[in-house]
């Protein structure tokens, strides 16, 4: 039995909301937001694996798929992505880059499940905001008075919402990037996801920058 119940917060809410992102270190790739919806005090079993709920950087790939594939089949768990891209990533910077990406996964979540706002209680791991804007800029019909975020520091060490938007967030991105491999395999970005190895810093040597580099990024290294 997993008891996914965080002690930071007393909810009051028939949804927590959790949000995290993967991919601000990368030289190379989208960063990825995930946004997921979770009842309070939830209790699950787990028949295939007794693993412990983390963040998703203190599981193993195995691990995390195994995670992934279980927040899946919950009926109850409720879940987006938002990516946005390098070349968005190079002109706004990835501070705003994994901002709006959180602020698009927010409103597609909100729209998909026809939640609402005075129900839900929002957390957003250390570092990342939501902008307003961008939600209403969704056509999400949403009454923005009502829209209340937290930042939680070391959120996703805390609160479970924001512990399964991190594994959602990092399953989508290393399969979005061992896709990109397919397509650009001189670079290897089905081993270092994108991340500045030794290896893959030979390969913009030897290559140059391939399309879903980051120059902003590769430049300054």
């Amino acid at each position: 039995m997993i008891q996914l119940k965080a002690k930071s917060y007393k909810p009051k809410a028939k949804y927590i909301i959790g949000i995290d992102e993967v991919g601000r270190g990368p030289l190379a790739g989208p960063v990825v937001v995930a946004a997921l919806a979770l009842p309070p005090n939830s209790k699950f079993k787990n028949q295939k694996s007794k693993l412990q709920l983390k963040d998703s950087k203190r599981l193993s790939r195995e691990q995390r798929e195994i995670w992934f594939a279980y927040i899946r089949k919950q009926p109850h768990i409720f879940y987006t992505t938002a990516i946005v891209l390098p070349k968005i990533i190079d002109k706004i910077n990835i501070s705003q880059a994994a901002n709006l990406a959180a602020s698009l996964a927010l409103a597609k979540l909100i729209k998909n499940y026809k939640l609402r706002m005075k129900n839900c209680r929002i957390f957003l791991d250390g570092g990342l905001y939501t902008d307003n804007s961008k939600i209403k800029n969704q056509k999400s019909k949403l009454q923005l008075k009502n829209i209340k975020c937290a930042t939680i520091v070391k959120g996703d060490e805390k609160v479970p919402a924001i512990m399964m938007a991190s594994i959602v967030a990092k399953v989508t991105r290393d399969r979005i990037m061992s896709r990109l491999h397919k397509k650009y395999p001189a670079y290897g970005f089905d081993e270092h996801k994108g991340y500045g190895t030794k290896k893959h810093r030979r390969a913009i040597k030897k290559n140059g920058y391939s399309p879903i580099h980051r120059r902003s990024f590769t430049l300054k290294k």
